[in-house]
């Protein structure tokens, strides 16, 4: 086999990242937007001693689960992996990941297959967007979502999973751009203004944030611009975000209002959150309760407990928890996150809360040597990445009653669960959670009691 071969086969599987998995002549393939039970035709683009990569060309066979993309942008943006596999096949797909890293990386050899939250409305459900601005091969300056493994933009205005609000927000930016003569950013020559457009929605309240990431400080004719989105139902703020950087990173550190208010607020359960355009949020707010809510269960708080916080982001999870804790600490590394987690304490009239910045490996191990503190139950919801070593160790150290682990990366979870095993832990309960339908990703909330030393 050589590359820009064509071949037949049947997907048997599906990768981590919703890829379907077949093989050919004993060579094992990666088929992005195939699915599962599919006979395909594929043409060949790299091949390695034991496996490769093909692009679909023809679906011969559709699979019983294999259903219309509701987007056109589907295949060409590749922002969702499964849009062509059934919903329910996507939960089924979800759970046995979270098994899979469970067993395989994490050694949990009798683990069964976890429940799955999945929602009832699998659209329309992210509060947050952000919009890469460019031009395409015509000159013409366009607004959407980078094309698969490139940072070719994928022309979309109106993506499927995000509010409705995003269209009219994104036209007016475009058309004001148009009217100016203002250039998109040019990352390979690193020029141009409008770099990206951020847009956050409260679900529960309807304010909408923007904020302009330019590569400087201002805009020509921001006063007409901002009026113009001033009549998107439910503006409230509108922002300029400074990024000069030559970097992949989305937002600079310096915010400069334009109109209104500086932050949206938005509720999950009871408690109403402050959200600043730099701060963490989970991006489904529907999702995100039956989380909380689950992590609650599992804490199974009486109202005396102190619990460690660890990544707290703007205090989510922390406020949450503290309504039926006796004490609550939050650490946080963005000292924004910090500030607002801080006043969403203040407007729910919260005061058994306390937030620290810094990195959770540094802050944990540092009041723990020289404060001896302590924690009945450490909740962690880290970045991909999973836990730092240094805050693992600690917590060990700690020896909370019950550790709440939520992940949004099951393989890095299991890496950090086998080592709490190995350290005093298990595993009692799993569940999954799908905030991000039509995409591979999946969260995870996992309960660990202590058992004692089991190296004694």
């Amino acid at each position: 086999m050589k590359k820009n071969d064509i071949i037949t086969l049947r997907i048997e599987d599906m990768g981590v990242d919703g890829e379907g998995i077949g093989k050919y002549e004993g060579c094992t393939f990666f088929i992005k937007d195939a699915v599962i039970g599919d006979v395909i035709e594929a043409k060949v683009m790299k091949v390695k001693k034991s496996y490769g990569y093909a692009r679909l060309t023809q679906v011969l066979e559709p699979s019983p689960v294999r259903r219309e993309p509701e987007c056109v942008c589907a295949r060409p943006c590749g922002g969702c992996q499964l849009q062509a596999l059934d919903y329910e096949a996507q939960l089924d797909f979800k759970a046995r990941k979270i098994q899979n890293h469970l067993i395989r990386i994490g050694g949990f050899s009798d683990m069964s297959k976890p429940e799955i939250m999945g929602m009832d409305n699998p659209w329309r459900y992210r509060n947050k967007a952000q919009f890469p601005f460019g031009t395409d091969r015509e000159g013409k300056t366009v607004a959407g979502f980078y094309a698969v493994h490139s940072h070719s933009i994928v022309p979309c205005t109106d993506c499927l999973l995000g509010v409705k609000e995003n269209q009219m927000i994104l036209e007016r930016v475009l058309a004001h751009m148009k009217k100016y003569n203002i250039p998109a950013y040019d990352e390979k020559n690193v020029s141009g203004l409008v770099r990206h457009v951020l847009i956050r929605k409260g679900f529960s309240t309807g304010e909408i944030m923007v904020c302009l990431i330019l590569n400087g400080c201002k805009i020509k004719a921001v006063e007409e611009l901002s009026k113009s989105l001033q009549e998107v139902p439910g503006m409230t703020g509108i922002m300029i975000n400074v990024n000069r950087e030559n970097t992949n990173v989305i937002m600079g550190t310096e915010l400069r209002p334009v109109w209104g208010q500086t932050y949206i607020t938005d509720r999950i359960g009871d408690v109403t959150y402050r959200i600043s355009p730099l701060s963490f949020y989970q991006v489904n707010p529907v999702q995100t309760e039956k989380l909380y809510q689950t992590a609650l269960e599992y804490a199974e708080l009486k109202g005396n407990e102190t619990v460690w916080d660890l990544y707290c982001g703007i205090g989510t999870i922390s406020l949450f928890l503290a309504k039926q804790a006796g004490r609550v600490c939050g650490v946080e590394v963005i000292p924004e996150a910090v500030e607002d987690a801080r006043k969403n304490a203040e407007i729910n009239s919260i005061g058994n809360v306390e937030f620290f910045v810094g990195k959770a490996e540094e802050v944990l191990p540092k009041k723990y040597k020289e404060e001896g503190i302590r924690a009945d139950v450490i909740v962690v919801d880290p970045p991909r990445k999973g836990c730092d070593m240094a805050a693992l160790q600690t917590m060990v150290q700690m020896q909370p009653e019950r550790i709440v682990y939520i992940s949004c990366d099951s393989a890095t979870l299991a890496r950090d669960l086998k080592y709490l095993c190995g350290e005093g832990y298990e595993v009692r309960k799993v569940k999954g959670c799908d905030m991000f339908p039509w995409t591979g990703h999946v969260e995870t909330v996992i309960l660990m009691t202590y058992c004692g030393d089991k190296r004694k």
